[in-house]
């Protein structure tokens, strides 16, 4: 066996960046496929605020639009807050990596 197998380090010169990327990943592997759930339902929340607001504004059963537009709008920031924590938590993730890395 080579010393590269053994060290459980790459036999390539990788980038120090790249590498704690990957790493990072390796560790928490769906958390694109969250990020891009997140997003999406964001989206599809935003899209409902908007066509709920247009209701409210132009006076159309105000009653039912307005608590949809309300849970639309919670939708929103709450895709929003998860999205952001998955960020916070890939950026710390990949600091440590590197910082762990001789």
């Amino acid at each position: 066996m080579t010393d590269s197998k053994l060290s459980g380090k790459p036999k390539r010169n990788i980038d120090p960046q790249l590498y704690a990327q990957l790493k990072a990943e390796a560790k928490a592997p769906y958390r694109g496929l969250r990020q891009f759930v997140y997003f999406s339902c964001a989206l599809s929340g935003l899209v409902g605020g908007v066509i709920f607001l247009a209701q409210i504004i132009a006076g159309r059963d105000v009653e039912a639009a307005l608590p949809n537009f309300a849970l639309q709008a919670g939708v929103v920031a709450l895709m929003v807050w998860l999205f952001r924590l998955e960020q916070r938590a890939n950026r710390k993730s990949v600091e440590k990596e590197k910082l762990s890395k001789p």
